[in-house]
């Protein structure tokens, strides 16, 4: 197998111990997706089938100019109780190539995102990464951990949570190998499988798959049930396995 460095699975969810004082509102009244085409952006739009749902094509959030936040002006959230934004780069490789893209929209969008949340009061969720970590930890990463990012793709999202992070009503969650509807890495298996291509996969890097489904799941549960503002690790359940494990868990479902 060859080799490489990934960060340890962050931990199944739970709270962070930051933000406990305040609560959101019960019932909100209108809530916003942004990135509503990726695989995180269509189980949302399940999860919550009364939001309004845009993909990046017809909302940018990089696009926000000063005059957005003109105090004698509406912000562009105002109306807006609850904003998921689900819209980001997330190829890993690419980033490395494409920083300027992958920076503007993991990190500026983000933040612009964050200042127009803080200004119209509007409750900001936001999806993070474990790539903010350098995988050293002995054990998996708590929500206090301090980030430590290796590559041009963590140092962007590492970059939007600190923005994010400003907000106090807000929810930053960090979820670990999603799967949904959409490009991933058990699709690409199955793919090969199904062309009976044999792939090396780096047996180093452990982590949970996390169901986009269920990631929608936990936004919506934490929205209903008011839970306290602030950081949340939220991840599959059962052992930590690595890429190669679960390649070879797809090859034998697949009866390869």
């Amino acid at each position: 197998m060859a080799g490489g460095t990934g960060p340890r699975p962050a931990d199944p969810v739970r709270p962070a111990p930051f933000g406990r004082a305040a609560r959101p509102p019960r019932c909100a009244v209108r809530t916003l997706i942004l990135g509503a085409g990726g695989q995180v952006g269509r189980a949302l739009a399940a999860a919550l089938p009364d939001a309004t749902a845009f993909d990046l094509a017809a909302f940018d959030s990089t696009a926000f100019d000063d005059t957005a936040f003109d105090d004698t002006a509406p912000g562009p959230l105002d109306g807006w109780d609850v904003v998921v934004n689900a819209a980001a780069w997330t190829d890993v490789d690419g980033a490395e190539v494409h920083r300027a893209d992958a920076w503007r929209t993991n990190a500026a969008g983000p933040a612009a995102l964050a200042r127009a949340a803080a200004a119209s009061g509007s409750v900001l969720v936001h999806f993070s990464s474990e790539y903010v970590f350098d995988g050293t930890s002995p054990r998996p990463y708590r929500e206090d951990d301090p980030v430590a990012p290796l590559s041009a793709y963590g140092a962007s999202k590492a970059a939007g949570d600190l923005a994010v992070r400003c907000v106090e009503r807000r929810y930053l969650i960090r979820p670990t190998w999603v799967v949904g509807e959409g490009r991933n890495f058990v699709r690409t298996m199955l793919g090969l499988a199904a062309r009976g291509i044999a792939p090396t996969v780096v047996d180093d890097q452990v982590g949970r798959l996390t169901f986009a489904t269920d990631l929608a799941a936990a936004v919506a549960t934490l929205l209903r049930d008011g839970a306290p503002f602030g950081d949340y690790h939220v991840t599959g359940g059962g052992p930590p396995a690595s890429w190669a494990d679960v390649a070879r868990a797809v090859y034998r479902l697949a009866g390869a």
